[in-house]
């Protein structure tokens, strides 16, 4: 099977089609990006990399972000996590409130916006340094020294991140958070701001794809069974109230975020990373979700 060649027709397809999709104008620095861009790269256990389209321009990963964060979070505190997070899917948006009474400030999963700021809470309290820490595990885990966060987009998320505020404030009325809740917020939002392009973000989780083992240098990030769980929980929590949606058309652990990135991993073969800015109405990008329903229906590899 050629990927390559699938990867080509598939974004060529992709690529032509009417996209229905919109900016995420809520955090205003997002609006400033190309609406047309349209990247996607690919990397595989075997090493076979290939990208096409705008895979170059770095753009703002947002909620992808929250995969890296509870990985790093599990690795220190293994399955006590679990003690704070849930791992169902919400079915609901994801910066609801609403579940959170009901559930005594226990967030349904790490990937909602209640969730990744639970994760951050238990970094700051377990590590030094916890921005520098968390970029440190992020460029050894990609071979690469460059990846950072954007001030500006840190910036812009603070400056409109009243529900954010709202939500760790709930979620510390309850006891599970631990820090001062403007330190979680500003640990949350800078993670979020993390810029990187289709080619690092596929080479970065390529980690994932290989059962928790480090593909650069060869050593564990996680365990097989924390790796295992760590793709369940894409598989079912990934997407926020359109994850069954990405299953039944896609098939593959994935993770979306706001920014118009899409990463998914095929366990044991490949990273699959897109980007497209405008999102559908679920806060997903149109034209990302509609290449891997393509790719994966064409390439017939999927986890099912």
């Amino acid at each position: 099977m050629n990927l390559e060649e699938i990867v080509r027709a598939t974004y060529e397809e992709v690529k032509n089609t009417d996209d229905k999709g919109r900016l995420a104008s809520y955090i205003p620095e997002l609006v400033n990006v190309d609406s047309e861009s349209f990247g996607v790269f690919i990397s595989t256990i075997d090493h076979t990399n290939f990208g096409i389209g705008n895979f170059n321009e770095k753009f703002s990963i947002q909620s992808i972000a929250k995969v890296l964060s509870l990985s790093l979070a599990y690795s220190i505190l293994g399955e006590k996590i679990w003690t704070r997070l849930g791992v169902e899917p919400s079915g609901t948006a994801f910066n609801s409130l609403v579940q959170l009474e009901a559930d005594k400030g226990i967030p349904r999963n790490p990937f909602i916006n209640a969730g990744a700021i639970v994760i951050s809470d238990i970094l700051l309290s377990n590590l030094k340094n916890p921005k520098e820490e968390f970029l440190s595990f992020i460029r050894s885990i990609s071979n690469n020294s460059e990846l950072n966060y954007s001030r500006k987009i840190a910036a812009s998320e603070k400056s409109v991140g009243f529900r954010n505020v709202a939500l760790c404030n709930f979620i510390k009325s309850f006891g599970n958070i631990e820090n001062e809740p403007s330190d979680v917020l500003d640990f949350y939002f800078d993670l979020c701001s993390l810029e990187m392009n289709c080619k690092e973000l596929s080479e970065l989780f390529l980690f994932l794809a290989n059962n928790g083992c480090n593909i650069f240098a060869n050593n564990s990030i996680l365990t097989k069974s924390q790796c295992k769980r760590i793709n369940a929980l894409m598989q079912t929590c990934g997407f926020y109230d359109e994850s069954g949606e990405f299953a039944f058309k896609v098939g593959l652990p994935g993770k979306s975020g706001v920014g118009g990135g899409i990463v998914a991993i095929h366990p044991n073969h490949y990273a699959i990373a897109v980007w497209s800015p405008k999102l559908n109405e679920k806060g997903n990008s149109y034209k990302g979700m509609k290449f891997l329903e393509e790719f994966t229906t064409k390439s017939q590899l999927s986890i099912f």
